[in-house]
C-alpha cells in the first residue's frame, strides 16, 4: 500500500534538526516518524506530508521532498500552506482545506497516482484529511492525540475570558476541525481506552462521535511505542560524555554534601501543562525527599539553564524564573541542578547514566494524553513516577492484575508527588522492582513494531476492497 501521514503542524527533516525547539514540535514528531518507519519496514510505501516552509530561521524545511537515510520506503513531502514563512499551528486553519489539500492533490497528480489510504494527526491534519476525502474519495483514519476541549477545560475557559483565550488558541477552529475529523474518519485511533472514553465523550464533540456502540466500533486503541535501538539499557559510547556533563553540573549547582544523592530527572519541555513547578514544590515541602535526592532539570540547548534562562523564550523563561524564585525564597537553590540534553541519543544516555546511579524519572504533567517520555525512561532502566491524569494511568498500571509498572501521583498535590518518589527510593529492593517492571512493560507492550501492526490492521480494514492502485486521469 501507499500510505500518507498528514501532519501539517509537525515539521520533519532527515536529521530531526529542530526537535523540541518549538512547542508545536512535540511528541507527535517522534510518534509519526517511528510509526511511518515501522510500517515502511514491512514493505509499504509511506509519505509523511507536512507544510513546506521557506524561512531563514528554519532552513531544513524548504525542500519539497526529503528522506531519512537508509529508509528507502519513506519520504517527507512538503506542500506549501499559506504564507511561505513559519507559522504557529493556530495560524494554519484558513489554509488547510484550500492551499494545502489542493497542493497535495496536485503533487500526486503529477506523480500519476493517488495514495491508497491516509492517516491524519491532530485536528488540523484530520480536517485536511476530511477535505481530501471529499475531493478524492480516499478514506482516512484520525489520531487526535490531545483534543481542544480538554485544553479549554485546563485553561478554565469561561464566558468572561473566552474571547481572549480564543484569540490566542483559535479554539473555534480547532473544535470545528476535530468534530469534522471525528465525523468523517473511517477509524479513530487512540492510545488508551481512557483517552477514548474521556476525551471523545466531551460535550464539545456531542453528535460528532459517540464513544458507545455503534460508533464506538470505529475506535482502535493502539498504544505508541519506544525506539529500543535508542532507548536501550545497554551502555553506549556516548554515556561517558553525558555522565561527565551531568556530574559537572551537579558540582556546579549542588551543595558538596549532596553530591552522593541520586537525581530525580525531569526532562520534559518547558510548558505550563508539564507542571515543573509542582515537582519543585514537592522538594520544597518535603524535608524527607530533600534528604533522599536532588532534582535534575534537563533543558535543550542551554549548558546552565537555570542561570542562562534569560536566553529562553517568554513562557519558558517565566517558568524557570518561578522555579528559581521559589528555591531562593526557601533557601534551597543548592538542591536543584540543570543541564542540557540536545537529542534523543543524549536523553537516552542520561537515562542510562541515571539508572546506574539509582535515579528516578518524573513527569508531573497536569494531563498527559499518553506519556511516551516515561516509557522511554523505563526502557533504559529508569523507574518512573508519573502523573495519574491521562494515559499513564493505563500504561503504568494494569487494573486487571493490579500490578504497578511505575508510580502514579496526583500532579496537583506536591505531598503526593513526594510520596510517589519516596516510594521508589524507599529501599534498593523497591528501586530494583520498578526498574525491572518498567523494562518488562516496554518490551511486552510498547514497541513501535507492535504499534505499526496495530495501525496496519486498522488501515487495511479501511482500505479493504481497493486492490488496484488509484490512477489519476
Amino acid at each position: 500500500m501507499h500510505i500518507l501521514f498528514l501532519n501539517p503542524q509537525g515539521n520533519f527533516d532527515s536529521k530531526d534538526s529542530y526537535w523540541t525547539e518549538h512547542p508545536d514540535f512535540g511528541g507527535q514528531l517522534v510518534y509519526v516518524k517511528e510509526i511511518a518507519l515501522a510500517i515502511a519496514a514491512q514493505g509499504h510505501k509511506v509519505d509523511i506530508v507536512a507544510r513546506r516552509i521557506t524561512d531563514e530561521k528554519w532552513p531544513k524545511f524548504a525542500a519539497q521532498v526529503d528522506a531519512y537515510p537508509n529508509h528507502p520506503n519513506v519520504r517527507i513531502v512538503r506542500i506549501p500552506c499559506g504564507p511561505p514563512q513559519f507559522l504557529a499551528k493556530e495560524e494554519l486553519w484558513p489554509y488547510l482545506g484550500t492551499d494545502w489539500v489542493q497542493g497535495i492533490i496536485d503533487f500526486y497528480t503529477q506523480e500519476g497516482r493517488l495514495p491508497d489510504v491516509v492517516t491524519t494527526h491532530y485536528g488540523d491534519g484530520g480536517l485536511a484529511g476530511a477535505v481530501l476525502k471529499q475531493k478524492t474519495g480516499i478514506p482516512f483514519t484520525f489520531t487526535g492525540h490531545s483534543l481542544g476541549a480538554q485544553k479549554m477545560d485546563k485553561l478554565h475557559v469561561n464566558r468572561a475570558n473566552l474571547a481572549e483565550v480564543d484569540a490566542r488558541y483559535q479554539f473555534r477552529y480547532r473544535i470545528m476541525g476535530e468534530r469534522i475529523s471525528m465525523n468523517h474518519a473511517a477509524r479513530i485511533i487512540t492510545s488508551t481506552r481512557q483517552e477514548q472514553l474521556e476525551q471523545y465523550s466531551h460535550l464539545a464533540y456531542r453528535q460528532a462521535i459517540d464513544v458507545a456502540e455503534p460508533d464506538g466500533t470505529r475506535f482502535a486503541v493502539i498504544p505508541p511505542g519506544v525506539n529500543r535501538q535508542v532507548f536501550s539499557p545497554e551502555p553506549q559510547a556516548i554515556d561517558g560524555t553525558i555522565q561527565e556533563r551531568i556530574v559537572s553540573a551537579m558540582r556546579r549547582d549542588l551543595a558538596a554534601d549532596r553530591l552522593a544523592l541520586p537525581l530525580v530527572i525531569c526532562s520534559s519541555r518547558l510548558d505550563r501543562k508539564k507542571n515543573h513547578l509542582g515537582l519543585v514544590r514537592a522538594f520544597v515541602e518535603s524535608a524527607e525527599l530533600r534528604a533522599t535526592a536532588n532534582l535534575g532539570i534537563a533543558i535543550r540547548g542551554l549548558e546552565n539553564p537555570l542561570d542562562d534562562r534569560a536566553k529562553l523564550k517568554d513562557e519558558e523563561k517565566a517558568i524557570l524564573d518561578e522555579i528559581v524564585d521559589l528555591l531562593e525564597q526557601h533557601g534551597l537553590r543548592q538542591v536543584v541542578t540543570s543541564f542540557s540534553l540536545n537529542s534523543q541519543a543524549e536523553l537516552a544516555s542520561a537515562y542510562r547514566v541515571g539508572a546506574s546511579k539509582h535515579c528516578v524519572f518524573s513527569l508531573t504533567a497536569l494531563y498527559e494524553p499518553f506519556g511516551l517520555a516515561p516509557m522511554e525512561a523505563m526502557s533504559c532502566g529508569l523507574p518512573a513516577v508519573v502523573t495519574c491524569n491521562g494515559g499513564p494511568a493505563e500504561s503504568l498500571y494494569d487494573s486487571q492484575t493490579q500490578r504497578e509498572y511505575g508510580v502514579l501521583v496526583d500532579p496537583a498535590n506536591p505531598t503526593d508527588i513526594a510520596r510517589g518518589l519516596l516510594k521508589v527510593f524507599a529501599s534498593p529492593e523497591s528501586w530494583q522492582k520498578y526498574h525491572d517492571a518498567g523494562i518488562e512493560r516496554v518490551i511486552t507492550r510498547y514497541t513501535w513494531e507492535s504499534t505499526a501492526k496495530g495501525y496496519l490492521a486498522a488501515i487495511e480494514e479501511v482500505a479493504a476492497g481497493k486492490v488496484a492502485p488509484r490512477s489519476v486521469r
